[in-house]
């Protein structure tokens, strides 16, 4: 069991291979694939070369990857580029919408500056003030509730009409979270003034 290899059973597979004809693959074969072209070739070797060789260049690479993506992406954010918008932003539907908004002026985008004025007021603690500040915050509230709905009662119309085969699900939504921010800070960056029609 524990015994070494006799001298004839080492030499045994070499004997073996030696026996079979080593015949040489006949150069007009068929090698069964074609040949590729020589960029591809080339562009295949530099991949090769450049793989990772252990785990942490692997996960650099990937954060260098995924840096890489995050700045195409802002600057689709800033400029408009629909090639590199983020998923939620992206499709025809989705930039109607943007435009929809962008071209008027909705209560809702003032709400911070509101917010802050009123805070502001709250603090003075003369007689009626309070109940004034709790009467303007429920206007602002008030204007904001029915701007929205009526925003959104138009989008969905002008959508219908000019994306019958389309999927809005989504789209209205997408477009009132956009009345909440201030026009200059709105990302994508709006691509149309303020009256003109999308």
């Amino acid at each position: 069991m524990f015994r070494s290899r006799s001298k004839d059973e080492q030499a045994a597979p070499s004997k073996v291979t030696a026996d079979q004809p080593q015949q040489p693959r006949n150069p007009q074969a068929p090698k069964g694939r074609p040949t590729p072209k020589r960029s591809e070739a080339q562009s295949q070797r530099r991949s090769l070369a450049k793989t990772p060789s252990n785990r942490k260049d692997a996960a650099r690479r990937q954060r260098e990857a995924r840096r890489a993506d995050l700045a195409r992406q802002r600057e689709a954010l800033a400029g408009g580029d629909e090639r590199y918008l983020p998923l939620r932003d992206k499709g025809p539907v989705r930039r109607f919408a943007r435009d929809f908004v962008d071209s008027r002026f909705v209560v809702a985008e003032f709400f911070l500056p509101l917010a802050v004025i009123i805070l502001v007021l709250s603090m003075v603690q003369a007689g009626a003030m309070q109940s004034y500040v709790l009467l303007l915050w429920m206007l602002v509230i008030l204007l904001i509730v029915i701007n929205s709905f009526v925003l959104a009662f138009q989008l969905k119309r002008a959508l219908r009409k000019r994306f019958p085969d389309e999927n809005l699900r989504g789209a209205v939504p997408y477009a009132l979270m956009r009345t909440l921010q201030m026009r200059r800070l709105r990302l994508p960056k709006p691509q149309v003034k303020r009256g003109e029609r999308p």
